[in-house]
């Protein structure tokens, strides 16, 4: 049953974590940056396995029933995901290409905070580890909820390492300022369009 409890909650984790999102468009651009990688991936997988601990714990039910919480959290993320979404496109339409070579130019303090603002200004980070991921997790026996957590935390490790590190292979691709211009579209319109969403889930 230990293994069934693991593999139970790795396969949730991957399935909704492996989606492409705000937080995981950020840990590729950073990837292919080169830019504090390992503080960031190390980041993100904690913070999953924090928020699907506290889910399986019982926060879960907690946080459904204040809905002013989780209308405050959309505004909130909506706002950090439309201003990001914004440099995007402004980057996009600059002239001149991204260095991918080495030689950051965002200090480890900014690349920590913005990673903080994807993770825990998105509403649907919530509703995946601690509602969803809570709720699963809470249907085992009380003696292999941690072991479920434990299959849950290795998904995101697995899938933030590889995000953040294999996106190296496709730095030669990135050496030519149209990949950047045409990644820039994609992350602009990605942010944009769920920003969106959540001002519409907030006042709807």
């Amino acid at each position: 049953m230990t293994g069934t409890a693991y593999l139970s909650g790795f396969a949730l984790s991957a399935a909704l974590i492996v989606a492409i999102g705000a937080q995981n468009l950020f840990v590729l651009r950073q990837g292919l940056r080169r830019e504090h990688v390992g503080a960031i991936v190390l980041f993100c997988a904690a913070a999953d396995s924090i928020l699907i601990a506290a889910g399986v714990a019982g926060v879960g039910a907690f946080l459904a029933a204040l809905p002013q919480l989780t209308r405050a959290l959309s505004l909130g993320g909506a706002a950090f995901l439309g201003w990001y979404g914004v440099a995007a496109l402004r980057r996009m339409a600059a002239p001149g290409s991204v260095d991918v070579t080495g030689g950051g130019t965002v200090t480890l303090g900014r690349a920590l905070a913005a990673t903080a603002g994807f993770t825990f200004l998105n509403p649907h980070v919530y509703i995946d580890t601690v509602l969803l991921m809570g709720a699963a997790g809470a249907t085992q026996p009380l003696a292999l909820r941690p072991v479920f957590v434990a299959g849950a935390a290795s998904a995101s490790v697995l899938w933030f390492s590889a995000l953040g590190y294999g996106a190296r292979l496709l730095i030669p691709l990135f050496a030519r300022p149209a990949a950047w211009r045409v990644l820039d579209a994609v992350v602009g319109a990605t942010m944009l369009t769920l920003a969106a969403s959540l001002i519409a889930r907030a006042l709807g």
